[in-house]
This record gives structure tokens, C-alpha cells and sequence, in this order.
């Protein structure tokens, strides 16, 4: 009876670390959900990732006469629970950063300010860009977009080829219009 119950359990475990990777394998392609926090950053995933493990684990011990069912259930409400508390762990970060409004907008204490043309929408990075502290490429990278990675596009800095991104509403860099593209638009790049 013991050598079933370490089966079971070990299976329950696998199973719980299989989903667990399927998460983290999904959340490089998916659009929505494990990735769809409107701040940038890594806590999202990884919250998604634990919380499949632990669901995944949750459910198998738990489960009783369906284990393994027990076990993709337990998964997918514990990768939700985790996504949903990284988003806002995420935002939170943003949140309490030090800022200051300039021209309507609020900006991160690290980045400069600009004239703006406010844009307001969801852009898409077509290729993997830096985001800089202001707008040229000899200032400070605050940060990175990845190639698809969706962000909020505040506004287009007047008379350059650069664009305010925001998280939760706060500018928190610049990156060039030539990397980026208004969600839902192919291959245009007007705006």
C-alpha cells in the first residue's frame, strides 16, 4: 500500500511540474491572460508558473477518485491565482516608483520629459527594443521590450520618431516608432 501511495503522489507531482513548464511555455506566445497585465515585467509569468506547481499539487492531493483531473484543475486555478497576484505585484512596482507630471502626463522620476501628441492606445514591439530615460539613443536604457510584447503607448514625442511608453498610466521611458506598431495594424505605421 505504501509503494501506491509514492506512485500516486510522485505522479501527482510530475503532472503538477509538466503544467507548470506548459505555463511558462504558453506564456511566451500568449497574448492574454499569463501575459496580459498592463504593466511590463517578469513577475506575471513566474506567479502563473508557482501557482500551476502548487495548484497542480493542491489537486492531486486533494483529488480523489480522479487524480489526474484533480491535478490539471488544481493547476490552471493556482497558474490564474498566480498571474492575477504577479500582475499586481508588477503594477504595484510601477506605482511606487517616484514620479512627476509634466504637460499632462506622469512620468517616472528616471526619464526625461518631452513635448507630446497624446497617442493612448496598445502598441505592439515588432522586434526586441530598449526603452531609453529619454528620447535618443545616446540617453540611459531603463528597460527592454520583447519582440511582441504589448505595452500602452502614451503619447508620440513632437518632431522625433519616438514614443512615450507608460505602464498603469506613468511614462516610464521612450522607444523609436520604427520598433513598434499600434496593436491590431499589421504594417502600418501611421498613428
Amino acid at each position: 500500500m505504501r509503494n501506491v501511495m509514492k506512485t500516486s503522489i510522485g505522479g501527482g507531482a510530475a503532472a503538477a511540474l509538466l503544467a507548470g513548464v506548459l505555463a511558462l511555455g504558453g506564456a511566451t506566445t500568449a497574448s492574454a491572460g499569463v501575459t496580459g497585465c498592463s504593466a511590463s515585467g517578469g513577475k506575471q509569468e513566474v506567479g502563473a508558473v508557482l501557482g500551476a506547481v502548487v495548484g497542480g499539487l493542491v489537486g492531486n492531493k486533494v483529488g480523489g477518485r480522479q487524480p489526474g483531473l484533480e491535478t490539471v484543475v488544481g493547476a490552471g486555478v493556482g497558474a490564474a491565482a498566480g498571474s492575477a497576484i504577479g500582475c499586481e505585484m508588477q503594477k504595484d512596482r510601477v506605482e511606487n516608483r517616484g514620479t512627476y507630471t509634466r504637460g499632462g502626463y506622469r512620468l517616472s522620476s528616471d526619464i526625461a520629459p518631452a513635448a507630446y501628441s497624446r497617442i493612448g492606445q496598445t502598441f505592439v514591439a515588432t522586434d526586441g527594443v530598449n526603452v531609453r530615460a529619454a528620447p535618443t539613443t545616446s540617453s540611459a536604457r531603463v528597460g527592454r521590450l520583447r519582440a511582441g510584447e504589448r505595452f500602452e503607448a502614451l503619447a508620440h514625442v513632437r518632431g522625433t520618431d519616438w514614443i512615450l511608453v507608460g505602464q498603469g498610466g506613468v511614462g516610464v521611458g521612450y522607444v523609436r516608432d520604427d520598433f513598434v506598431r499600434p496593436e491590431g495594424r499589421r504594417y502600418a505605421r501611421g498613428y
